[in-house]
């Protein structure tokens, strides 16, 4: 976090909220929203750059939620101003973006400023081909360079994924999540937080059921198999956890039945399925439990992966 002074006040702005204004300033403070999208995906590429931003492989290539939320945030404190189809710096916006450049932010805007369009788009497919496996334009835009388009088809083949995946969120942003996932296989992720909210960006229901869409995973959310507030205070060490499994596993989940066999229809009619939560490590969520229970009586379901 920096924290900048104007002549309006102070501002406390994270890095790379700072990072943005000074490479769109530097871009010449009005850039397209697909331009800006890809430049600051290969600026945050470049070898001496903090990985500032995470991407996801979207409709048009490689794709920031953060970056987008960022926008917003920026637009509420009149650093940017809110014109569709491009991200343009407002007078406030320039008084803090040009105290932002940094030599390595200079170097590639020198390198790259001229770069725009479908010959920006296609640069970015041809150095990383994973970030245009969801593209609806690539086709057209390497049209004839079949090389780059094998390597995209190459980039879509998962070698056998797991039936059952579980995964939490814990210590990810939205991006790094939805990756983890795609390299797994995963085609529905199925929320087991007894409230789907959360005051990391890009975790609460309707913006997470959001970005899974649009990188062509289905959202399901089963409240029932969540585990209630109040029983999940004063957990300080796997002794602690272990007792709050345990009284799930037998007060819970056998009056869950219905939705354990939803699950297990997802995954025998075909679906990659992933239980979600919070925790980043399985032992400590009750999501093992649930997978576990998954696999009681259906035979197939063997293999499950932690991500």
């Amino acid at each position: 976090m920096t924290e900048i002074s104007t002549g309006l006040g102070k501002l406390r702005l994270p890095n790379r909220q700072r990072h943005l204004l000074g490479l769109l300033d530097l871009l010449g403070g009005r850039v397209g929203n697909l331009d800006f999208q890809k430049l600051l995906f290969l600026y945050c590429r470049e070898p001496n750059v903090p990985q500032i931003y995470d991407f996801v492989p979207y409709r048009f290539g490689a794709f920031s939620f953060t970056s987008y939320a960022d926008r917003r945030k920026l637009v509420a404190l009149q650093l940017l101003n809110d014109i569709d189809g491009r991200w343009i710096l407002s007078d406030k916006g320039r008084m803090i973006a040009g105290r932002a450049h940094e030599p390595h932010m200079t170097d590639f805007v020198r390198r790259n400023r001229n770069l725009r369009g479908d010959h920006l788009i296609a640069a970015t497919y041809r150095q990383f081909p994973y970030f245009a496996i969801r593209s609806e334009i690539a086709d057209k835009i390497l049209r004839g360079d079949n090389v780059t388009l094998r390597k995209i088809e190459s980039a879509r083949s998962i070698a056998t994924p797991a039936p059952l995946t579980t995964i939490g969120y814990e210590g990810r942003t939205i991006e790094s999540y939805l990756n983890a996932l795609l390299l797994a296989g995963v085609t529905l992720l199925c929320d087991v937080r007894r409230n789907a909210i959360s005051r990391k960006y890009g975790f609460s229901k309707k913006t997470l059921a959001h970005a899974c869409t649009g990188v062509g995973i289905r959202y399901e959310h089963l409240p029932q198999l969540g585990v209630a507030g109040e029983h999940r205070r004063n957990l300080r060490s796997q002794a602690d956890y272990d007792r709050l499994f345990d009284r799930y596993e037998r007060e819970v989940l056998p009056e869950q039945e219905h939705e354990i066999a939803t699950i297990r229809n997802w995954i025998n009619s075909g679906g990659r399925v992933a239980l979600t939560c919070f925790e980043r490590l399985p032992h400590c969520c009750h999501r093992s439990c649930v997978a576990s229970a998954i696999g009681i009586d259906g035979g197939a379901i063997a293999r499950v992966k932690h991500l």
